[in-house]
């Protein structure tokens, strides 16, 4: 086996969560969000290598925010892109001298706005996407209705809600962005332009309710909740 590679993806905007800058800094429960991914990955037994993926003109804050809060950590710095799926090509072309030559063989994407995920969730995709290809958590969706023509209908089928960390077999995710670039392809997430080009068997394992994603101003209160108070219920650190 080579080595297995976590990204955090934190070259986006706050927007919707009302941040007048990238959100992936935002104070939560007293330190920057994007730091407990990363200090999370940083105790993770599968993972070898750490990534952030920060936005342009971001290098110093990265650089400064991982000095402060996280000391004696390496973690190699990759400028992000205009788009999510951009980012994570600059990723990878900044890996792939490593994945061509098998010394990476595992990439594991997980966004900087999840601060919640566990130890336990980057091992599941690590292992599983060395078996099958590629894995993803994913929450169940019940009580889902779509508007027909009549109203509303009921849903057939299974639905899910899709959280990172993503992770997937290196030479496989990389030669799916080399394809995507050629044709000006960009997928909605990683595993969309994974089962785009390639063949991999993307595993789903169970996600976490509390593997929140902080979107809106509500969403940081909460998460700041689940990292704090003892009793409240989440996922495993």
């Amino acid at each position: 086996m080579g080595d297995a590679v976590a990204v955090v993806l934190a070259a986006g905007l706050g927007t919707r969560v009302g941040a007048d800058g990238n959100k992936a800094y935002l104070p939560l429960a007293g330190r920057s969000m994007l730091v407990w991914s990363l200090d999370t990955i940083s105790r993770a037994a599968s993972v070898d290598r750490m990534v952030l993926v920060f936005r342009r003109g971001e290098r110093d804050l990265a650089a400064a925010t991982l000095h402060q809060e996280l000391p004696g950590v390496r973690i190699d710095l990759v400028e992000g892109g205009d788009s999510r799926h951009e980012s994570e090509l600059n990723m990878l072309s900044a890996l792939d001298t490593d994945i061509d030559s098998g010394a990476v063989d595992v990439v594991a994407i997980h966004d900087a706005a999840r601060p919640l995920a566990d130890e336990a969730m980057f091992d599941t995709a690590i292992a599983l996407a060395r078996r099958h290809g590629g894995a993803l958590p994913a929450l169940s969706l019940t009580d889902v209705a779509a508007v027909g023509p009549d109203g509303l209908e009921a849903v057939a089928g299974t639905l899910v809600r899709v959280q990172t960390p993503q992770a997937f077999r290196a030479r496989e995710l990389l030669h799916a962005y080399r394809c995507a670039a050629r044709d000006g392809f960009e997928g909605t997430d990683t595993s969309s332009c994974v089962e785009h080009y390639t063949d991999v068997d993307v595993q789903t394992f169970p996600g976490h309710v509390t593997n929140l994603k902080v979107t809106y101003p509500g969403d940081i209160a909460v998460a700041d909740r689940l990292l704090t108070d003892p009793v409240a219920p989440r996922a495993p650190r």
